[in-house]
C-alpha cells in the first residue's frame, strides 16, 4: 500500500502485506510473549495499571493456553489484512485488537484514537523496539497510525482490507460503514453495549473484613479503573436476597473507604457527575431515593424498571440500584444492548439457566465481580479465533 500523506506512523512505514499466515504461528506467539516482557521491564509501564494488565494477559503462558483452547482439526489461514478502528475512551484497547488480528494470522492496520494517550506511546515504543531487533516478517504485518477523521483515509483502507473491526458507539459504527469494503470482506462491529452486576445479599453479609475488602477491590477494578467507560463496566446493581438494606450499607461503606484512598476525581468530572445527579433527580420518574458517599460514590435506587433501563449510565462512580428477589423479573428488559453480567454470591448455573430458558437476545458474558474487563477471544458473542480465519477444506 502506498504511503498516505499526513498520517502519523506510530509503528511501521506504510508497507503492509496482505498475505495470511496460519493462526498461532510460532513466530507471532514469540513476538507477543516478548511484548509482554518488554512492557513489564519498562519503568514507564508501572504508572499505568492498564498496561500491566495487558502485559500479564499477553504473556507467553497465557497465549499457549489460548492456543490449546483453539486447537482444531481444520486447516486454517488468516483472512489477509484487518483494519482496526479503535475506541477513543480505552487507551489500551488498540493493543488487544492488534493481537486478535495478529495471532489469527493476519496483517493489521490499526487506527488509534486521536487523543494522545501516554499508554499508546509506551506500547508502540515497545513494539518498535522489538521489531527493530528481529521479526523482519512481522514488520509488514503491523501498521499503527493516527489520523483525525479523514474520510479519504478510512475509505482507502476499507477498500483494501479483508476484514474491518470497528470499536465504538452506534453513530461511529454507522459512519464507518458508509465506506464500502470488498464483497468477500467482513465487518465486525463492537458497538455500544450495556453491562450490569448482580449481588447476592446474604453472601455479602457473611463476609469478614478481609473478604469484603477483596470484593470491593474487585468491583473497583471493574468500574473506577476505566471511569465506567468500558462497555463491560456495570452501571446497574441488582440486589438479590433478604436484608438488602444491611448488605447495601456494608458494601457501599467499604467501597467508599477503598475508593477514597485510591481514586482521584478531577474537578471537571466532579462537576459533571453532580450535574448528572441533579438531572436524574429532576427527570427520573422511577427514582426511589439517592445517596452520596462524599464525591466518591453516587447511587440512585429505582422503584421499578422500564424498557429504557439500558440508557441509565453512570461515570466516575455513579450507580443505579434495584432490589429483586427473582432474576426472571428483569427478563423482559434484557435486549441485545446487554453485554456483561458480573455477579457475586450467586450460582453461575442459575445465571446460565436464566439466559437459556428465557432465550435472551442479550448478555454475552457472565463473569465474577473483578473480571468485567478481562478481555478474551470470545467477545460480544463473537469467536474471534474463527471469525478472523478461513477454513481451507481439503478432502
Amino acid at each position: 500500500m502506498e504511503k498516505l500523506k499526513n498520517f502519523e506512523y506510530l509503528v511501521g512505514n506504510g508497507n503492509i502485506s496482505q498475505k495470511p499466515m496460519q493462526p498461532y504461528d510460532e513466530l507471532i506467539c514469540n513476538f507477543i510473549g516478548e511484548l509482554s516482557i518488554e512492557l513489564n521491564l519498562s519503568p514507564l509501564s508501572n504508572k499505568y495499571s492498564d498496561i500491566k494488565t495487558l502485559a500479564f494477559w499477553c504473556r507467553k503462558k497465557n497465549i499457549i493456553n489460548i492456543k490449546k483452547n483453539f486447537i482444531s482439526n481444520e486447516t486454517r489461514l488468516g483472512l489477509g489484512l484487518v483494519f482496526h478502528i479503535t475506541p477513543s475512551n480505552i487507551p489500551t484497547n488498540f493493543a488487544y485488537s492488534l493481537i486478535f488480528g495478529l495471532i489469527t494470522g493476519n496483517s493489521n492496520i490499526v487506527k488509534v484514537p486521536s487523543q494522545k494517550f501516554e499508554q499508546v506511546k509506551i506500547i508502540c515504543r515497545a513494539i518498535n523496539k522489538i521489531l527493530k531487533k528481529k521479526y523482519k516478517t512481522l514488520r509488514k504485518m503491523i501498521l499503527i497510525v493516527r489520523y483525525t477523521n479523514n474520510d479519504n483515509y478510512t475509505r482507502k483502507i476499507s477498500s483494501i482490507c479483508n476484514a474491518r473491526i470497528i470499536w465504538g458507539g452506534d453513530n461511529s459504527i454507522r459512519n464507518i460503514r458508509k465506506f464500502e469494503i470488498n464483497q468477500r470482506s467482513l465487518d465486525i462491529a463492537f458497538a455500544d453495549r450495556y453491562s450490569f452486576c448482580a449481588m447476592g445479599t446474604m453472601e455479602i453479609l457473611k463476609l469478614n473484613n478481609n473478604q469484603i475488602q477483596r470484593l470491593v477491590e474487585k468491583f473497583y477494578n471493574d468500574t473506577y479503573l476505566v471511569d465506567q467507560n468500558a462497555c463491560s463496566s456495570p452501571h446497574l446493581i441488582l440486589w438479590l436476597g433478604r436484608n438488602v438494606v444491611k448488605a447495601r450499607k456494608k458494601f457501599w461503606k467499604n467501597l467508599y473507604v477503598y475508593v477514597d484512598k485510591k481514586y482521584h476525581l478531577t474537578e471537571i468530572a466532579s462537576i459533571d457527575k453532580y450535574t448528572q445527579l441533579c438531572r436524574d433527580i429532576l427527570s427520573l420518574k422511577n427514582m426511589k431515593k439517592y445517596e452520596r458517599y462524599g464525591n466518591s460514590i453516587y447511587t440512585i435506587q429505582l422503584n421499578r424498571l422500564d424498557k429504557e433501563l439500558h440508557n441509565l449510565r453512570g461515570k466516575w462512580g455513579f450507580f443505579y440500584e434495584y432490589e429483586i428477589n427473582n432474576l426472571n423479573k428483569i427478563k423482559n428488559y434484557i435486549n441485545n444492548k446487554y453485554q456483561t453480567l458480573t455477579y457475586f454470591g450467586l450460582n453461575k448455573n442459575i445465571l446460565k439457566d436464566f439466559i437459556l430458558k428465557n432465550k435472551l437476545q442479550g448478555i454475552d458474558r457472565v463473569v465474577p465481580v473483578g473480571q468485567a474487563l478481562d478481555i478474551s477471544f470470545f467477545w460480544d458473542g463473537y469467536d474471534l479465533n474463527r471469525i478472523l480465519t478461513r477454513v481451507v477444506d481439503i478432502k
